[in-house]
C-alpha cells in the first residue's frame, strides 16, 4: 500500500480513538462524579519508509499519528443539591473509598443508598469503606446525619466515619468502571483542611455538553473528509496503472 494512504489510515484511526472518548464523554454526562478524558496524540516518524519519488538522496521521513495516551480531568463538576440524606458530594480533591469484585476503588460519586442488607453502597452496588470497614444500618435507624469530617450519625448514634482519600496531584489513579479509578499508589488520609464534605448534594459530571458534541460533530467531518481524499488517491493510483497498461510495449 502505497505511504499516502499508511498515513491516511494512522490519522483514521487516531481519529476513531478520539470518537470513542468523546462519545463515552457525552455518554456520561449525567453521571456523578463522572471526570472527562481527552486524548494525546503525537507525530510518529516512520524510520523505514522511503518516498521513492524523490530525486536519489532526498527521501524524507514520513509523519505518521499516533495515539499516545489518553488523560483525565479532574476538575471538579457543579455541586448540585438534592436534598437526599445519603447523597454525599466532596469539596476539594478527594475521593471516597468502595469495594468492588476487582478490588479497593475510589470515586467521587457520592449517589449513596442502602441495600438489602443495610450496608451503604453507591448507586452501582459497591459498598462503601469507613474507618471500620464496611457502614451497615440496622432497619429501624432514621434520621441520617453526615458531618463535614464524613462522621455518620443516625437515631441509634455515631454509626462510623466515611474513608476520604487524598493522592497528591491525582496521580496514579485510572478511569476503572463509569465513575471509579483504581490506584497504583497508596493514598493520603484527608484532612479537615484538604476536603469537607456536603450532605444532600451531589457532585456532577465536569463534562460540558456543548464542548463534547462540538467535538463529535469536527471529529465525524474530519474522518469523511479523510476518507474521501484516500478514496480520490486510490482512483488516481488506479487509474494510472489501467493507462500504463494501455502504453503499447
Amino acid at each position: 500500500m502505497e505511504n499516502a494512504l499508511l498515513v491516511g489510515l494512522s490519522r483514521q484511526v487516531a481519529l476513531r480513538r478520539e470518537l470513542d472518548v468523546v462519545a463515552n464523554n457525552v455518554a456520561n454526562v449525567n453521571t456523578a462524579g463522572f471526570k472527562n478524558s481527552q486524548m494525546v496524540f503525537q507525530e510518529y516518524l516512520m524510520p523505514v519508509a522511503s518516498a521513492e519519488t524523490f530525486p536519489r538522496g532526498a527521501d524524507r521521513k514520513l509523519s505518521y499519528v499516533e495515539d499516545k495516551s489518553t488523560w483525565q480531568d479532574f476538575s471538579v463538576g457543579s455541586i448540585q443539591n438534592t436534598g437526599n440524606q445519603l447523597d454525599v458530594a466532596i469539596d476539594g480533591q478527594a475521593f471516597f473509598a468502595v469495594e468492588t469484585p476487582q478490588g479497593i476503588r475510589y470515586t467521587r460519586n457520592g449517589e449513596f443508598q442502602l441495600d438489602t442488607q443495610g450496608r451503604l453502597v453507591t448507586n452501582e452496588g459497591y459498598p462503601v469503606i469507613g474507618n471500620g470497614g464496611q457502614i451497615t444500618f440496622a432497619p429501624n435507624e432514621t434520621d441520617f446525619k453526615i458531618a463535614e469530617d464524613g462522621t455518620i450519625s443516625t437515631s441509634e448514634g455515631i454509626r462510623g466515619r466515611l474513608t476520604v482519600n487524598m493522592f497528591p496531584g491525582n496521580r496514579g489513579l485510572f478511569p476503572e468502571g463509569r465513575s471509579t479509578f483504581r490506584a497504583d499508589l497508596p493514598p493520603q488520609i484527608a484532612t479537615a483542611e484538604d476536603a469537607r464534605l456536603l450532605q444532600g448534594s451531589i457532585e456532577k459530571s465536569n463534562v460540558e455538553p456543548v464542548v463534547e458534541t462540538t467535538r463529535l460533530i469536527e471529529i465525524s467531518r474530519a474522518y469523511q473528509t479523510l476518507s474521501g481524499m484516500m478514496e480520490k488517491q486510490d482512483e488516481l493510483r488506479n487509474t494510472a496503472v489501467r493507462q500504463l497498461a494501455d502504453i503499447p510495449a
